[in-house]
């Protein structure tokens, strides 16, 4: 019976990796919340890994929100995501953990990073300064799963999904990021028969999104990779994986198929005085493509399946 660690298994990622767990055999899955283990704790981490046999650990605990959270609270996300991480990677390295997975996230690249984004693009560049706290918290992780693989030949994976979205979300209309935020937004105007809805930044830039159960996917796919196929598929020394879909869409363009599927019909206004962040965002997958994984649902039927999710939980929403 492999016992599995999932960090974060109430959050939007750490949820969908749960679901998708549940269809594997010969697993029990290993689950705590911040009441039973606050993850910011060093030693609380330390004690609940030093007591627990844990084969595999899912890190996608994080301290996450759109560019309005980032530039409101930065030291909170750079301090907390380095918190989080160095206590989790580090007290899984030394309870002995065979395998980690360490989720990162697209702003680790540089904002002018040749398009579509290379893992080699990592550090060739400066970073977006409206999420340049949380993307240095993320670097750090990546470096410290790296570091520990090179110097004590240690198991530990990293993947840097693209922008996410899903079952689970945070529906924040300003802290959230830009569909959980659209969603509600769209949902509210709907309801309150409003004649229009604000839209942040130009509506040009242009964004990849992935749905959270591709994501979660991909994260038991790469887990359950050998050693020997990722060295031999991939760069020697590769740090991380990239994981989207290849493909993106103007801010536009995602307002317009958000406000289709939420059945909202006024005026969207595009607020030219907010920022728009990176140009833009797209991940270069071929890495993924190549040892045989790709993302299977189109932006609008994940959307849809987002939307009706939050119409049935819409009084437990987070918001």
């Amino acid at each position: 019976m492999k016992r599995i660690f999932v960090a974060g298994h109430q959050g939007m990622v750490g949820s969908a990796i749960l679901r998708r767990l549940a269809d594997q055999e010969g697993v029990e899955i290993v689950t705590r919340d911040k009441s039973e283990l606050d993850l910011m704790d060093q030693q609380a981490v330390h004690n609940f890994f030093a007591g627990e046999q844990v084969d595999q650990v899912y890190l996608a605990a994080a301290r996450v929100g759109g560019i309005h959270a980032n530039k409101t609270y930065p030291f909170d996300f750079i301090y907390q995501n380095l918190t989080i991480q160095n206590n989790v990677i580090h007290s899984a390295y030394v309870s002995g953990v065979p395998q980690l997975l360490f989720l990162g996230s697209s702003c680790i690249y540089p904002k002018l990073a040749e398009q579509p984004m290379q893992e080699s693009s990592l550090l060739c560049g400066k970073l977006e300064p409206t999420n340049e706290p949380y993307a240095i918290a993320k670097i750090a992780g990546i470096k410290l799963c790296e570091s520990l693989n090179r110097q004590f030949n240690r198991d530990f994976r990293c993947v840097m999904p693209t922008n996410l979205y899903g079952i689970n979300d945070y529906f924040h209309s300003e802290n959230s990021h830009v569909i959980p935020a659209l969603i509600n937004r769209f949902h509210q105007a709907k309801v309150n028969d409003a004649a229009q809805v604000l839209v942040w930044g130009t509506g040009n830039a242009r964004r990849e999104f992935l749905f959270v159960d591709d994501l979660a996917d991909a994260c038991v796919f790469v887990m359950g990779l050998d050693q020997s196929t990722l060295s031999r598929e991939t760069d020697p020394g590769l740090s991380h994986l990239n994981i989207g879909t290849g493909i993106d869409v103007t801010i536009r363009e995602l307002a317009q198929n958000i406000a289709e599927v939420v059945g909202f019909t006024g005026m969207l206004e595009f607020d030219s005085s907010r920022p728009d962040g990176s140009p833009r965002k797209l991940l270069d997958v071929r890495r993924m493509k190549k040892l045989g994984w790709q993302a299977k649902t189109e932006l609008k039927t994940g959307l849809e399946t987002t939307y009706r999710w939050y119409c049935e939980h819409i009084a437990e929403v987070r918001t």
